[in-house]
């Protein structure tokens, strides 16, 4: 089976990586290009289900991807630093510039003073702007504007658009073995994360009429066998676990076998081996039953416990938000607030910006929090407003508390 990149960074750029890509016997590459790198969390978000893993052509896109919280699969960035620093030395040597007295963005400087000393070069006359995640192209453009008339090296596209008229400016590009060297880690992490969806998820289930859980199995691409006491044994892969509870937050089958019965206890263990996988099980299985007659729970290593789903008794047309915190990993208080938040806006959709100012809390805790909302259909995306300024847009969540 082969994997599908998505190639992120400016329309001159992703032609030349993903074509390197594709080099790789069973590798396809998906061409994903902006106008600015400010358009990146955006596009991230929007295919992210059609791709295995991220390559950007550059630093800049991939910090403001993460800095979003937006990546949900492995993800690797072309370094400038290197082959591709010392390219662009070369050529501005043939232009009969002075590669001694530069100014230069984004690198880390000490990977341009390393490149330089490599290549025998003093630094004392270089300028340098290291990327920060509060760095944008306006700053960058005013850094280079305000020191000496050195030439400029950038490795963003909309600074050496600002720039190009006015000074002699050169705009990094990928090296074709920089970014070989980029594939091959993301290929890496990615074949260590499909090893980790290999690893054993075995259930331990309680349940007064197995009628069902046969069904159920199957749709978790498992088997099940009769355990002892009477409880059911479900083996599967966290792969498939992983998709069939919405990244471990709930699970469905518990509520389709709740329909039918009394006391349903799910313990999943998630381990390296059928051994660890089972003490794990037995661990979650008996976490379970200290919650409730219904009950799922979630056992990895390092003694963590996740709750999947859980149903506790309460008065008909109630709303249970201690068992809604625990299904989404969030406290009764700050379900609280969002219904709240919901409420004054008259059951309105709100932006991202909008929960944060009402909760008092960063937009990227913000974005965390309605994630997982949405992967409990308890919050969906209702569209995105532009925010008035160059940043990413706000995205609009209906909430369905």
């Amino acid at each position: 089976m082969g994997i599908v990149v998505g190639v992120v960074g400016p329309h001159d750029l992703v032609d030349d990586v993903a074509a390197i890509c594709e080099e790789q016997p069973g590798v396809s590459a998906l061409r994903l290009d902006y106008d600015h790198e400010s358009q990146a969390p955006a596009i991230i978000e929007a295919h992210a289900a059609a791709v295995e893993g991220w390559l950007f052509t550059g630093v800049v896109p991939y910090t403001l991807a993460r800095d979003a919280d937006v990546l949900t699969s492995p993800c690797a960035f072309v370094d400038y630093s290197g082959a591709t620093l010392l390219t662009a030395l070369v050529r501005l040597k043939h232009e009969g510039l002075d590669i001694t007295r530069l100014s230069i963005d984004t690198l880390p400087a000490s990977d341009v003073t390393d490149t330089f000393a490599e290549a025998g070069l003093p630094t004392e006359h270089l300028r340098m702007l290291p990327h920060r995640p509060e760095m944008t192209s306006k700053k960058a453009v005013a850094f280079h504007r305000r020191g000496p008339k050195h030439p400029v090296i950038t490795c963003l596209s909309s600074v050496h658009e600002a720039l190009r008229d006015h000074t002699h400016v050169l705009r990094l590009a990928p090296s074709v073995h920089s970014s070989r060297i980029a594939l091959r880690q993301l290929l890496l992490t990615a074949e260590g994360q499909a090893q980790e969806d290999a690893q054993i998820a075995l259930g331990l289930i309680e349940v007064d009429n197995p009628e069902g859980l046969l069904r159920e199995a199957t749709a978790l691409g498992g088997t099940l066998a009769a355990f002892r006491g009477g409880t059911h044994l479900l083996v599967t892969t966290r792969g498939p676990l992983h998709d069939a509870t919405g990244g471990f937050s709930g699970l469905a089958m518990l509520g389709r076998l709740a329909a039918h019965n009394r006391v349903v206890r799910v313990g999943f263990g998630l381990g390296r081996s059928a051994a660890e996988a089972e003490s794990l099980a037995r661990r979650a299985l008996s976490r379970a039953r200290r919650i409730g007659e219904v009950a799922a729970v979630l056992s990895l290593r390092a003694d963590t416990d996740i709750v999947l789903d859980s149903v506790a008794s309460a008065p008909a047309g109630e709303r249970n938000l201690s068992a809604l915190a625990r299904r989404v990993g969030l406290s009764v208080s700050t379900l609280e607030k969002l219904l709240a938040a919901r409420a004054a806006a008259g059951g309105e959709p709100l932006t991202t910006r909008e929960i944060a100012e009402r909760l008092a809390v960063q937009q990227r805790t913000a974005r965390r929090m309605l994630h997982r909302l949405e992967l409990a259909d308890l919050a969906e995306r209702t569209g995105s407003l532009t925010s008035g300024t160059s940043g990413r847009p706000l995205t609009l969540y209906r909430l369905m508390l």
